[in-house]
């Protein structure tokens, strides 16, 4: 059998988001990580919107000045994709609400949840909290009433309200029904997907 060679992928590696991305995060201008490198602003700025290729001893200098492990430049971002269809059903203890975990089970950085409600579905009389830090609800169509312990809310289609985490809450649904999205985070639970 003959040896197969491989060949180079036809796309160049694309690498400049990724060391802008972390120069960025840690608060550092282009001038901060020139100093630190030995390299010049410029050169730095190519390489960030990937017009040039730096050699490995350079990549290797800028990745210790930003303490970003060589490896993670070249690693694919982890995707999970749920379809709504495949998206397991929860009950939140409502009424009259399709409710599916659209996030992986395992997540436990965010969870996102698709609400279908009936018209006038509830979440119920009594007040409720979630084990989060922040809660985030989007309703996409119809409308909804959130009641907090000191003050009623209503949202039309397009409207976000975001609010503390564990923060005493019950919901109620439109005349017409509504579509919502809720957003937790951390995630309120987690577990094997």
């Amino acid at each position: 059998m003959r040896p197969i060679h491989p060949t180079a992928a036809a796309e160049p590696i694309r690498i400049g988001a990724k060391l802008r991305s972390s120069r960025l995060t840690q608060g550092l201008t282009l001038e901060q990580l020139a100093r630190a490198t030995g390299l010049t602003k410029g050169f730095i700025s190519r390489i960030e919107r990937d017009d040039t290729m730096p050699s490995v001893p350079t990549l290797v200098q800028l990745c210790q000045a930003l303490s970003l492990p060589i490896g993670n430049l070249f690693e694919e971002p982890e995707m999970q994709l749920v379809p709504l269809a495949n998206a397991p059903a929860i009950n939140m203890g409502g009424t009259g609400a399709d409710e599916r975990l659209v996030t992986p089970r395992a997540e436990d950085r965010v969870q996102v949840l698709r609400s279908s409600l009936e018209p006038n579905a509830s979440g119920g009389d009594q007040l409720y909290t979630v084990n989060c830090n922040l809660e985030s609800l989007h309703v996409v169509t119809g409308e909804m009433e959130l009641t907090f312990p000191d003050r009623q809310v209503t949202l039309g289609p397009g409207d976000t309200l975001t609010f503390p985490g564990r923060t005493p809450h019950t919901w109620r649904a439109g005349a017409s029904g509504s579509e919502a999205v809720w957003v937790l985070v951390p995630a309120a639970w987690s577990g094997s997907s």
